[in-house]
Formats: C-alpha cells, sequence, structure tokens
C-alpha cells in the first residue's frame, strides 16, 4: 500500500488553476522528491497534503489518500488527528515557523503532551533527548532558550525535532536545507536519511537543486506550471532525463570538476493567472513541435519514466532514436 497516492490532483485559487494535474506516489520507507522551479507548484502540493491550503483553493482529484485513507476537506477539524503523528512538515524558514516569544523547550514540549500525553516533566525530558539525538549540545539548556539564540543550522535541526517527535508516517521537507551553507547542509541531509531509516517514515523531499536530491532522494517526479513532466528513479532521471524540462535543468547546474558551461534555461514560467494552451514548456523548449499546441497526455518512456512530453508518443517519428540515444 502507498503512504501517499495523488492522482489528477488539481487546485484553483479565487479561478486560476494554480496546480492544473499533479500525480505521483510515495511508497513505505521511500524518499521522494520534488522538483522544479519557484512557482511549479510544489508546496502548494505539500500544503494540500497537511490541509493547509488557503480558505479560497478548489481542489479535486481522481485520488487524493494517504495511507489508504482519504484526506479530510481542506480546512476541517479531522485535520487535527492527522497532523502530527501521521503527517509532520519540516518548512523552510525555521525563523519564521517556530514563535520567537516562546521557548524552544515549550514549542517541543507541545508535541509531546498534546500527541503522545505526556505530563511537562515527562515532555521536557523526551525533548531533551530528542535534542541530543539530533546533534545539539547543552540540550537540557538549550530547551529554556528563545530561536534568535539559535545559528540556521541549529534551528532546522529543532525544526526537525518538532516534525519527528510524534513518529509520523509522512514526513514533510520543504527546502530545509536552502538557507544552509554545504557544510550544515550535508549534516542535515544525513540526519534526515537517519531518521526516516531509524523510524521507518517515509519522506517527501521539496527542492530546486538536483545535487541535493542525487544525495538524499530515491525517486523524483518533476514539476512544472502545476503539473508533474516526469516521475522516475532518480539514477534514471540524472543519467537520461526524458523530459525537455528535466534536461533543461541539468544543464543549468553548476559542476564543479567539469569546464561545460551552465546554460540559463531561457525565458520564465508562464504565468498561472491566465490559461495556459497545450504544453506549458513549448514556448522555452528546443524540442517543440507543432504538435505541442495541444497538451500532452502522461506517456512512459522505454526505461520506465512517466514523461508529459509529447516526444514520447508511438507515433512520433524520432522515437526510436531518442530510444537508443
Amino acid at each position: 500500500m502507498s503512504v501517499v497516492a495523488i492522482e489528477h490532483l488539481q487546485l484553483a485559487l479565487s479561478g486560476n488553476q494554480v496546480l492544473r494535474e499533479v500525480s505521483f506516489s510515495l511508497e513505505e520507507g521511500e524518499c521522494r522528491a520534488l522538483v522544479g522551479e519557484s512557482g511549479s507548484g510544489k508546496s502548494l502540493t505539500a500544503m494540500c497534503l497537511l490541509g493547509l491550503a488557503p480558505p479560497n483553493a478548489v481542489l479535486n482529484a481522481e485520488q487524493f489518500s494517504v495511507m489508504g485513507q482519504p484526506l479530510p476537506a481542506q480546512g476541517h477539524r479531522d485535520w487535527r488527528g492527522w497532523r502530527g503523528r501521521r503527517i509532520a512538515m519540516i518548512f523552510q524558514n525555521p525563523m519564521t515557523a517556530l514563535s520567537p516569544t516562546r521557548t524552544i523547550g515549550a514549542q517541543l514540549s507541545e508535541c509531546f503532551r498534546l500527541h503522545r500525553n505526556m505530563d511537562r516533566r515527562q515532555a521536557r525530558a523526551e525533548s531533551a533527548v530528542l535534542l541530543e539525538r539530533l546533534a545539539i549540545p547543552r540540550a537540557e539548556q538549550r530547551l529554556s532558550q528563545y530561536p534568535f539564540e539559535f545559528s540556521g543550522g541549529m534551528l532546522q535541526r529543532v525544526m526537525i525535532a518538532l516534525a519527528v517527535a510524534c513518529r509520523p508516517k509522512l514526513l514533510i521537507a520543504d527546502e530545509p536545507t536552502t538557507a544552509l551553507d554545504v557544510t550544515v547542509q550535508a549534516e542535515v541531509l544525513a540526519l534526515l536519511r537517519e531518521l526516516q531509516h531509524e523510524q521507518g517514515t517515509s519522506l517527501l523531499f521539496i527542492s530546486h537543486d538536483l545535487g541535493v536530491v542525487a544525495n538524499i532522494a530515491d525517486t523524483v517526479s518533476v514539476m512544472y506550471a502545476g503539473e508533474t513532466v516526469e516521475s522516475a528513479s532518480v539514477a534514471s532521471l540524472l543519467r537520461h532525463p526524458a523530459h525537455p524540462y528535466s534536461e533543461a535543468l541539468q544543464a543549468a547546474m553548476p559542476r564543479l570538476h567539469s569546464r561545460e558551461i551552465t546554460v540559463a534555461i531561457p525565458g520564465s514560467p508562464p504565468d498561472m493567472r491566465g490559461t495556459i494552451h497545450g504544453c506549458a514548456f513549448a514556448p522555452r523548449c528546443k524540442h517543440r513541435m507543432a504538435i505541442c499546441e495541444d497538451s500532452p497526455p502522461l506517456l512512459i518512456s522505454p526505461r520506465g519514466a512517466g514523461v508529459r512530453c509529447w516526444r514520447w508518443h508511438p507515433d512520433y517519428p524520432e522515437r526510436w532514436r531518442l530510444q537508443h540515444d
């Protein structure tokens, strides 16, 4: 049974279709990455999984479930039984996600008291143990400090502690390493992977950085303009990207030991306030054809990737060449 199963998820805000066609699954113990430029719909998809879509959102999906159970309507009070124990999230900016007026200990203890029915003393003791597990020195003293007294890397560890305190089945990490230097970034990724294996948690990792994704994810779904355009294993996507957008993302990645010049993706993502006709990436694509004026279906490449591109249609004349590249 898939931990997450999403098929044909669509979301409209004030009449504008911002998620147009999102489909992917996440298996038990797996780490799936959602990759794409800013505005592609990665974080909004995660917010839907947490029941935190904006109040004016209209959500439709053929399937939208976690652990085989349909999720409650957005904003419904039944979400209290889902957040924490079943689904938890590490937000992108810990400084704004944590309350500046409450100590770290008060915020962390609250998780244990609400979701695991501990008293104050037990909750504080468990909080200290968890901070020590996440390599935060002098954990007992740190519980009495406020967020501004922590470095960025330490704050991100606190956010991870808050998320894993109740041992959720699904952990969502929304660009948890964006504001961190490379060394701390590697430490945080190692911690996430270790905790995932230790607790048997499934991880949905959101990022725009394919280099980071290569270090943590098993599978990846590439998003563009509110839809998944490619889903594959990380190894397959990095070696043989099937969608032109995936290919362009790789070409734009700087490489430390390569003399190849990185190539910026021309143009800009489409304005989601308007209607998108045909393939959303076509105006920026070097492979565009006349048929790209029609929306491509989700096809399967010879290597098994799910890809939304006409080049993989059985009738496309260059399919044989693509298959053997």
